[in-house]
C-alpha cells in the first residue's frame, strides 16, 4: 500500500496517535470511559484516581490489551496542589507535555446548608474545582509551546441549574464553567481549546448501587427508582453512557472542533431545556 495512503488511514482511525492524555478521576466510571475512548483514538493515557490496587491494574491492562497504547497511573491526591504538581513533574519528565487534559475528578455530599460540614465543603471545592485550576495552569505552558492542546472540563447539569442540598457541588460545577470560559479566552489564539461537558445522570457502577439502595430503602421497584427518583428531571428518561461521553470528548479533540471553545455541551436528556 502507498505509504501516504497508509499514513492518512492511520490518522483517520487513530487521530490522537502520538498524543498524551491525562484524565483525572479515571479509575472508574465516567473518567475511565473517557480514557478508554481517547486510547481508542490512539492517545497514550495517564490515569488518576483512587481505588483498589488490583482494579486499577486491571483498568490499565484492559486499555493496553484493547488499544495497544501506553498507559500509566498517578495516585495524585487532587485535593492537594503539591500532589498535583508532583504528578505533572513526573508526566512532563516522561512525556514532555500533556496534549489532552480532561478534568473529571469529583466527589459529592448532600446536606442542608445550615448542616453542611465545613470540611466537606472545602474538600468538594478543592477536588471538583480547584484541582482543575491547578492542572490547567500546569498543562498550558507545554500546550502553548506546541501550539496545540485540548482541555475538557467535566462539569454537570448542576453547572447550569441548581438543586437543593447540593450547595458545594453546584457551586463547584458553576465555577468550572467560569474557569472554562476564562481559559478559552486566554488561549484563543494559541491553537488550544477549552470546553465543558455537562452530563446529567450517567450509568456507572456507583449509580447502579444507588438504584439498588433506593429500591430497598423505599420498597419500590428499580424501574420506578430510575424513572421517578433519579431521572425525574431528565425528559428522555434514560441514562447517558460512559461511551457517549467518551465519544464527545474525542470529538472535542478533533480538527472538526477546532473552533469550538469556551462553551458547554449538555448531555442531560433535556434536563436543562426546562
Amino acid at each position: 500500500m502507498n505509504l501516504a495512503i497508509t499514513e492518512r488511514a492511520s490518522t483517520t482511525t487513530q487521530p490522537l496517535k502520538g498524543k498524551v492524555s491525562l484524565v483525572t478521576g479515571s479509575t472508574s466510571g465516567i473518567g475511565l470511559g473517557i480514557a478508554r475512548a481517547l486510547a481508542a483514538a490512539g492517545s497514550a493515557v495517564v490515569l488518576n484516581g483512587f481505588g483498589k490496587h488490583e482494579e486499577i491494574k486491571a483498568a490499565q491492562g484492559g486499555i493496553v490489551a484493547d488499544f495497544g497504547v501506553p498507559v500509566s497511573y498517578s495516585a495524585a491526591d487532587m485535593s492537594k496542589p503539591e500532589s498535583i504538581a508532583e504528578m505533572f513533574e513526573t508526566m512532563l519528565g516522561e512525556h514532555g507535555a500533556v496534549d489532552v487534559l480532561v478534568n473529571n475528578a469529583g466527589i459529592q455530599h448532600v446536606a442542608p446548608l445550615p448542616e453542611f460540614p465545613v470540611a466537606k465543603w472545602d474538600a468538594i471545592i478543592a477536588i471538583n474545582l480547584s484541582s482543575a485550576f491547578h492542572t490547567t495552569r500546569l498543562a498550558l505552558p507545554g500546550m502553548i509551546d506546541k501550539g496545540w492542546g485540548r482541555i475538557i472540563n467535566i462539569a454537570s447539569a448542576h453547572g447550569l441549574v441548581g438543586s437543593a442540598f447540593k450547595s458545594a457541588y453546584v457551586a463547584a460545577k458553576h465555577g468550572m464553567l467560569g474557569l472554562t470560559k476564562v481559559t478559552a479566552l486566554e488561549v484563543a489564539e494559541t491553537g488550544i481549546t477549552c470546553n465543558a461537558i455537562c452530563p446529567g445522570y450517567v450509568y456507572t457502577p456507583l449509580v447502579e448501587a444507588q438504584i439498588e439502595g433506593q429500591a430497598k430503602s423505599h420498597g419500590i421497584p428499580r424501574e420506578q427508582v430510575i424513572r421517578d427518583v433519579l431521572l425525574a428531571q431528565q425528559p428522555n428518561k434514560r441514562f447517558a453512557t460512559t461511551d457517549e461521553l467518551g465519544g464527545i470528548a474525542v470529538f472535542l479533540t478533533s480538527d472538526a472542533a477546532a473552533s469550538i471553545t469556551g462553551t458547554t455541551i449538555a448531555v442531560d436528556g433535556g434536563w436543562t431545556a426546562h
